[in-house]
């Protein structure tokens, strides 16, 4: 099997400068402490971790912008951080925070001046520009200003900007940050279709637990820069992420509920906040029986807070209760 992305007790410290007074005292802060993980073509990976844990510092390694304190790091069989200009032909990036359009231009006028950057020949640009602008609905906005689009609207035409070169490994760094429930559903089902039918490895780091159960194959967690969990999505999703949040508005005072996997979290007088282990419940099940309780106004399902899934994996990890 081929590895695209190998990396071997990688290591990144940070100076930290204090001063006390006139006296100024300098220590060394390890923000990625040994990490080591493979990659194999075509594997959408989710590295996720809480603040500082080293998930961007990891992938501005990988992507050659930052240097390695120690450790072996290759990608595409590249140094990253020696061979930057040659990898960056080969592979894409994303970061949430940060735009590759320019802002007072058009998509259409950025993917010209990328097209050119990168050295694609026409035809094959031509042909690539319209399999994106069709895959990923950018038709009605190619023509608008980037500062006049929506940001679910930026954010398909930055993904699209990334894999305009054909890359091989795409990094994504929070991109479906700020986007709301519809657009960051469509920019993951965007995603997933483009690993699925092109084979591009994805190497993606979020805070959404949405983000890991429908773009990644794998997860990766790492805490103080270090890995703590290693496993398939399957695996993590039926031991930490079964658990589901249901809020259900009823059309008359809320019912009570004593019901096998579901717990009250919050109630008002016409509203209930549940959490449902869909292993225990499945949530179209607890949904009927809701509803057989009392007529609803409206039901929403939500993921919990991936801090909590995060830290109930760390819990495990230690071999405290679950």
């Amino acid at each position: 099997m081929r590895h695209e992305v190998e990396i071997e007790n990688l290591k990144k410290n940070f100076v930290l400068k204090r001063w006390h007074g006139l006296r100024r005292s300098v220590s060394e802060v390890a923000a990625v402490d040994g990490v080591t993980l493979t990659v194999p073509a075509g594997e959408p990976v989710a590295l996720i971790g809480p603040n500082g844990a080293g998930k961007s510092t990891t992938i501005k390694m990988l992507t050659g912008i930052l240097h390695p304190t120690s450790g072996h790091l290759r990608v595409l069989g590249l140094t990253p951080w020696r061979e930057r200009r040659k990898l960056a032909y080969r592979i894409g990036a994303v970061f949430g925070q940060r735009s590759q359009l320019w802002y007072h231009l058009p998509p259409r006028d950025t993917f010209e001046l990328l097209s050119r950057i990168y050295s694609i020949r026409r035809d094959e640009f031509i042909r690539t520009r319209d399999v994106l602008v069709e895959r990923f609905g950018l038709g009605p906005f190619m023509d608008v200003p980037v500062r006049k689009l929506s940001l679910g609207e930026r954010m398909r035409a930055e993904v699209a900007a990334s894999l305009l070169h054909r890359p091989q490994v795409l990094f994504l760094d929070e991109p479906t940050i700020g986007l709301d429930v519809v657009a960051r559903q469509e920019l993951r089902d965007l995603i997933r279709e483009w690993n699925r039918k092109d084979g591009v490895t994805v190497f993606l780091t979020s805070h959404d637990a949405g983000d890991i159960e429908y773009v990644a194959e794998r997860v990766v967690v790492i805490n103080h820069g270090r890995v703590v969990v290693d496993d398939r999505v399957t695996n993590v999703r039926r031991q930490y992420l079964s658990s589901k949040i249901l809020r259900i508005q009823f059309q008359r005072a809320a019912p009570p509920v004593d019901l096998p996997g579901v717990t009250t979290l919050a109630r008002s007088e016409y509203e209930l906040k549940l959490a449902v282990d869909s292993a225990v419940a499945p949530i179209p099940e607890v949904i009927g029986q809701l509803l057989q309780l009392a007529p609803a106004a409206d039901v929403s399902v939500e993921d919990p807070p991936l801090e909590e899934v995060i830290a109930r994996i760390y819990q495990t990890a230690k071999g405290g209760p679950v």
